[in-house]
């Protein structure tokens, strides 16, 4: 690996070789999300618990301030929305020149295996990693699955991350299963967790990050399930504290009311 890319995946993975990312991409399929009206406002006091940050060039642009930024990692896929015929159905909308413009750590792009634009989704990430390598930047593979959630196992899962390393991402985020282990070793490259949908609880959320962790993850790029919560800070130093600090989900639970306890 060229000094270039092992300098950016070392600005993302940190020494413990865990990483805790903040996605805040989601604007571009689902517009004005809930608690991201405003992205500049509530990712301001995340800032500084998070090793990166998944965002679109133009929120990055509007919103996040260029000397106080955590390392970056480029959205570069889109095309649908929520309300269109198929989130499945996108492109590379972004270019690697832009990336380079805005000095990314990383780039990202979702892929749908098993969808109608599963061949389209796979042969632009190849394009990508292609463009990439000659410039040292590494591609984080997101496996999305659109709205079908029931796609979320572990036989599913491991197909996808296995095929996006193989194309040459150098990070995988997927989705936490049941046998989540079964994901991780099937892949020959470090994946991270994704959130998902806003989950019930707080302990919900502290189990599957601390299981996942345990069976193999390197780390958590989460968003909703942070700035969509009632207490976001308290939340994302639990969450931390599981990847960075060896905490278990008492030990973050108890952190979270601890930082609770002070606002």
């Amino acid at each position: 690996m060229d000094w270039g890319m092992k300098n950016r995946l070392g600005r993302l993975i940190k020494p413990d070789g865990h990483c805790m990312f903040l996605p805040i991409d989601h604007g571009y399929f689902q517009g004005p999300t809930t608690k991201l009206e405003k992205p500049g406002d509530t990712i301001k006091p995340l800032v500084p618990y998070a090793d990166g940050l998944f965002v679109t060039r133009g929120v990055l642009r509007a919103c996040v301030d260029p000397e106080n930024s955590p390392p970056l990692i480029l959205r570069m896929s889109g095309g649908s929305s929520v309300i269109g015929k198929d989130l499945a159905h996108e492109a590379i909308t972004t270019s690697i020149q832009e990336a380079i413009r805005l000095n990314v750590a990383a780039v990202g792009m979702s892929i749908f295996v098993g969808s109608d634009y599963e061949y389209d989704s796979l042969v632009n990430l190849g394009k990508l990693v292609n463009e990439c390598e000659d410039y040292g930047i590494p591609v984080m593979a997101v496996t999305a699955v659109g709205k079908e959630l029931k796609k979320r196992d572990a036989r599913y899962l491991s197909l996808c991350c296995r095929i996006a390393s193989e194309f040459g991402a150098k990070v995988i985020k997927t989705y936490w299963c049941e046998d989540f282990d079964k994901v991780v070793n099937g892949c020959p490259v470090p994946v991270v967790m994704a959130g998902g949908p806003k989950c019930e609880t707080e302990q919900e959320v502290f189990e599957f990050v601390y299981d996942g962790m345990t069976r193999g993850a390197i780390g958590l790029t989460l968003g909703r399930n942070v700035w969509q919560h009632e207490y976001p800070v308290p939340m994302i130093k639990a969450l931390r504290a599981i990847i960075h600090a060896d905490a278990d989900v008492k030990d973050a639970a108890d952190i979270y009311q601890e930082e609770k306890g002070k606002l």
